[in-house]
């Protein structure tokens, strides 16, 4: 659609697009996908927004509980950002995971829609505890650029820049991005699929800060283990996830409200 006229967007994806880590479950959660609808309304107002995403999916799970709804809402914009809780999983396949994304890939633009995706940041630079996993980064990233090809899927480059990994971008338990995360990841995609008004300013670095010393960020990783991946690997062991009994915050297409937009 030219200059951004886009009527019906649909979001589908896991925490990210649900927007955990941009407010809470009690104040309500924004997140780049909702910061997105709001540039894509500033735009055209008549836009119609809804979002699918629910914390906790694997790529699969995605596929098999947002692609038929999403496609019942007729969106001429969608955007499919799934993968990383996969890459946590200790059996990984990146063709695997970057096939049930070509799925919804070729699905929702057989129907004419524009779809667009993410690229996944370098996790080892965000959480050093994560480093052994980003092998799978980098090849999950190669699989996504590859099937979005092959369907003109526009792609955010967001691994490419180094502001990706700042720790000012993500939240305390670093699987989320902050709200200036979500903000520069809205704005990615919106200068992406070329919105008005849209630019390459979400790839520049953040002031300068002092960093801890030594003892300081070892202090902050043994803090975070404990917070954070401690209960993750818990509800692993359990067989538990962060989704259970949660369901799309906004499944059906509706106006922003003013407040929102």
């Amino acid at each position: 659609m030219p200059n951004g006229e886009y009527l019906r967007y649909v979001a589908l994806g896991d925490s990210q697009t649900e927007g955990v880590g941009d407010g809470d479950d009690t104040v309500g959660l924004r997140g780049w996908a909702d910061r997105l609808a709001e540039h894509l309304a500033a735009a055209n107002p008549p836009l119609q927004y809804a979002n699918l995403a629910v914390r906790g999916r694997v790529a699969g799970q995605v596929r098999a509980e947002q692609l038929g709804p999403a496609l019942a809402l007729r969106p001429d914009f969608a955007t499919v950002v799934a993968g990383v809780n996969d890459l946590l999983r200790p059996r990984f396949d990146a063709a695997e995971v970057a096939g049930q994304l070509e799925e919804m890939f070729a699905a929702l633009t057989a129907t004419g829609a524009l779809v667009a995706t993410l690229t996944v940041p370098d996790v080892g630079k965000i959480a050093p505890l994560a480093r052994p996993v980003r092998a799978r980064v980098f090849a999950l990233n190669t699989h996504i650029r590859a099937a979005a090809a092959r369907h003109g899927v526009v792609v955010a480059e967001t691994a490419l820049h180094p502001v990706a990994t700042d720790p000012r971008m993500w939240s305390a338990d670093r699987l989320h991005a902050s709200p200036l995360g979500h903000e520069r990841i809205a704005a990615a995609v919106a200068h992406a699929i070329g919105l008005p008004r849209s630019d390459d300013t979400w790839t520049h670095p953040l002031p300068p800060q002092v960093l801890p010393g030594r003892l300081q960020a070892a202090g902050a990783e043994l803090r975070w283990a404990g917070a954070f991946l401690g209960p993750w690997l818990g509800r692993r062991l359990r067989g538990r996830s962060s989704g259970d009994d949660r369901f799309a915050k906004r499944p059906e297409l509706l106006p922003l409200l003013a407040t929102e937009a």
